[in-house]
């Protein structure tokens, strides 16, 4: 009889035990219950990138004068501009550029110190081939127009959790229009006092 009352009692504490890691497993389920879902039904749906995001870099050729400040600036002198001198305008004239965007570390020096914004950043982050070699862009290929995830019809843009607006947890249902949490730099600037001038 003893021995039942033993067995009874430890099937008892193990059952109370299980129970316990049950509740504590729910409880961490039923907790993320209630923040944003993380996953993305790529390629349906894309995030929207932020706005200083460092995408594919696009190209103008009209505007670029061969200066090559963007090779020197670069950390890997990865930019490719292959010019030639025009006797009659007495200037260069560029005749190819490109960037092997498989090399690239996307920095943006080159968009940054390029003295005819020739160069600009673009939120294009889709740059997958099979052969690492098609990553090498021309400025033919530079030069198409970026892809905006909020331009194409075939895709939900969805605002990532950092640019949603206050109180919101789910980016599915909120406009790319809808203010984003937070400030902007110029309301940040424009909040921030001025410090006083110092008496001499």
């Amino acid at each position: 009889m003893l021995k039942f009352l033993n067995q009874v009692t430890n099937y008892g504490k193990e059952s109370i035990q299980a129970a316990r890691y049950i509740g504590q497993g729910l409880s961490v389920t039923f907790d993320h219950m209630k923040r944003r879902p993380i996953t993305v039904q790529y390629p349906y749906e894309k995030l929207i990138p932020s706005e200083r995001f460092r995408g594919r870099i696009h190209f103008e050729f009209d505007k670029c004068i061969s200066c090559e400040v963007c090779v020197r600036v670069c950390p890997i002198n990865l930019p490719v501009v292959d010019w030639e001198f025009n006797k009659e305008m007495k200037k260069k004239q560029l005749k190819h550029y490109s960037i092997d965007f498989g090399v690239c570390i996307f920095c943006a020096n080159c968009v940054e110190y390029c003295p005819t914004n020739c160069l600009s950043v673009t939120e294009e982050y889709e740059l997958s081939t099979f052969d690492r070699h098609e990553l090498n862009f021309d400025s033919v290929a530079m030069g198409r127009l970026p892809y905006k995830v909020t331009q194409d019809p075939m895709v939900t843009p969805i605002r990532e959790f950092a640019y949603l607006p206050t109180s919101e947890i789910d980016g599915h249902n909120v406009d790319h229009t809808a203010p984003r949490a937070g400030q902007t730099p110029a309301e940040i600037v424009a909040s921030t006092p001025k410090p006083d001038s110092e008496e001499g």
